[in-house]
C-alpha cells in the first residue's frame, strides 16, 4: 500500500471518533454548539408534503430562518393566549396576496389585528369588486403601456381607466355616504369600507377574494399608518374639497393600535407580530411598546414573538432591515424574548405562500379574537390606567381619577 494512501487511510479512520488531542482539550461548550439537527437529509422525490419539505429540507441560510420563523409561528405564536399583529408593505394585493394567503390566514384567525400600506387595502378593492388584474412581464415598453391605458406594478399590469379609474369613482361614490360623515381612525374606515367589499364579492358571486371583506366579516381591523399615502387617502383629500365631512385622525389609531398590546399583556397574555416587508407598516405596529412606556409611562417589556421577512439590510440605519435586537434599545422588543425572534431575507412573495401553507397545514384554526369589536372597551381601560399611574390631568384641568 502506497504511504500516501496508508496515511489518508489512518486519517479516515481517526474521523471515525474524537481523536485524543481534541479531547484533552478542554471544550466545556462544544456538546452545545453542536447540538442541532445533523445536516444529511434525504433526496426528494416529488411526493412530499409541503409542510414536511420546510421541516425537514429547509436546512441552512435564509431557507433555515423561515423554517424557524414557521415553527415559531405554529408552536409559540398560535397558542390561544397570543394576540397577533400582521403587517403588509409592498404591493403585496396587487401579485394576489391577499386572495392565496392574507385571506386565508385572517379566516383561520391566525391574526387579531392588521397595519398595512394604504395601496395595499386600495388595491384589494379590485378583486373586491371583480375588475381584473393580470400577469405580464418587467421588461415592457412603459410609454407604449401608457399609450394603451396601461399602468405596471413590476410585471403585474392593471387597466387604467378599467380598474383604477373605476375604482376610484366607485370609491369615491362611497365615502360621501352618511356612516363617513364624521372624524374616524382608520380601522373603522377601512371596516366601513370592508362591508362594502364584502357586499360586492357576494354580488359578483366571488369567495374570499378580498383582505378588507375578509377582515370585516372577521372583526380584524385594519390599520393605515400613513393614510394620506394611497389612492384612499388622495379620494378622500379630493372629497374634502368638495365639502365632505370624512377626517382620519391617526391618533385614534395610535391609541386603539397601543390599547391592543397593554390589553393582552394585562389579561395574562402576550403579543407577536409578523412582519412582511418592513416601512411605516413595520414602525407604526411595533411602537405600541414604546407609547406605553415612554409616552404613557407605563410599566411594559415588549413584544413577546417577532418574526419578519424583508430584504433590506441592517447596515444602512433604516428601519426597514432592524434587527431585533436593535428593537430591544427601544423597549419595542422584550430581551428576554430574543430566542424567539426571527429574521428571514427573501422575498415576501416567495415566503408568504409557505408560510401560509405551513400553518394550516401544521395548525387548527383559531377562534377569532375579533379586535375590531372590543376596541372601545380596549381604549376604556388603557386610558384608566394611564390616568391612575401617571396622576395627570385633562388639559382644562379636571382630574378623570377623582371625577369618576
Amino acid at each position: 500500500m502506497a504511504k500516501s494512501e496508508k496515511k489518508h487511510r489512518r486519517y479516515r479512520e481517526d474521523l471515525s471518533e474524537m481523536p485524543d488531542w481534541l479531547r484533552r482539550k478542554k471544550l466545556p461548550n462544544r456538546d452545545r454548539y453542536l447540538s442541532g439537527k445533523r445536516i444529511l437529509p434525504k433526496g426528494l422525490t416529488g411526493r412530499e408534503k409541503l409542510a414536511d419539505i420546510v421541516d425537514e429540507k429547509f436546512l441552512a441560510y435564509n431557507s433555515a430562518r423561515l423554517r424557524e420563523g414557521c415553527q415559531l409561528f405554529v408552536e409559540r405564536m398560535l397558542e390561544p393566549d397570543v394576540t397577533i399583529g400582521m403587517t403588509l408593505s409592498g404591493a403585496l394585493t396587487p401579485a394576489g396576496l391577499g386572495c392565496s394567503s392574507i385571506v386565508p390566514l385572517i379566516k383561520a384567525g391566525f391574526v387579531d389585528w392588521i397595519v398595512a400600506t394604504g395601496a395595499n387595502l386600495y388595491h384589494d378593492l379590485h378583486f373586491a369588486l371583480n375588475y381584473p388584474v393580470y400577469s405580464g412581464r418587467f421588461n415592457l415598453d412603459d410609454t407604449e403601456l401608457r399609450d394603451n391605458d396601461i399602468v405596471r406594478v413590476y410585471d403585474v399590469l392593471i387597466g387604467y381607466s378599467d380598474c383604477l379609474m373605476a375604482t376610484d369613482e366607485i370609491l369615491r361614490g362611497i365615502l360621501v355616504q352618511p356612516e363617513f360623515q364624521k372624524e374616524m381612525g382608520t380601522a373603522e374606515l377601512h371596516h366601513l369600507l370592508g362591508r362594502y367589499a364584502a357586499e360586492w364579492e357576494r354580488k359578483a358571486g366571488l369567495k374570499d377574494v378580498s383582505v378588507l371583506a375578509a377582515a370585516y366579516r372577521a372583526g380584524v381591523p385594519c390599520y393605515t399608518s400613513s393614510p394620506g399615502d394611497s389612492t384612499i387617502g388622495m379620494n378622500v383629500a379630493g372629497e374634502e374639497l368638495r365639502g365632505n365631512r370624512l377626517r382620519v385622525n391617526p391618533s385614534i389609531d395610535v391609541n386603539e393600535t397601543t390599547s391592543f398590546v397593554l390589553a393582552a399583556k394585562r389579561s395574562g397574555g402576550k403579543t407577536g407580530v409578523v412582519l412582511w416587508g418592513g416601512g411605516s407598516p413595520k414602525n407604526f405596529m411595533l411602537q405600541t411598546e414604546p407609547q406605553i412606556q415612554e409616552v404613557l409611562r407605563i410599566k411594559e417589556y415588549g413584544q413577546d414573538y417577532f418574526f419578519q421577512v424583508t430584504d433590506a439590510r441592517p447596515d444602512t440605519g433604516g428601519l426597514s432591515g432592524a434587527t431585533p435586537s436593535e428593537a430591544v434599545s427601544w423597549g419595542k422588543v422584550d430581551p428576554n424574548a430574543l430566542p424567539d425572534a426571527v429574521v428571514c431575507y427573501t422575498d415576501t412573495t416567495l415566503a408568504m405562500p409557505l408560510f401560509t401553507h405551513y400553518a394550516l397545514a401544521r395548525h387548527r384554526p383559531r377562534k377569532l379574537r375579533r379586535l375590531y369589536d372590543q376596541r372601545e372597551a380596549m381604549m376604556k381601560a388603557l386610558k384608566k390606567e394611564y390616568f391612575q399611574h401617571t396622576r395627570v390631568k385633562m388639559l382644562d384641568g379636571s382630574d378623570p381619577v377623582l371625577d369618576g
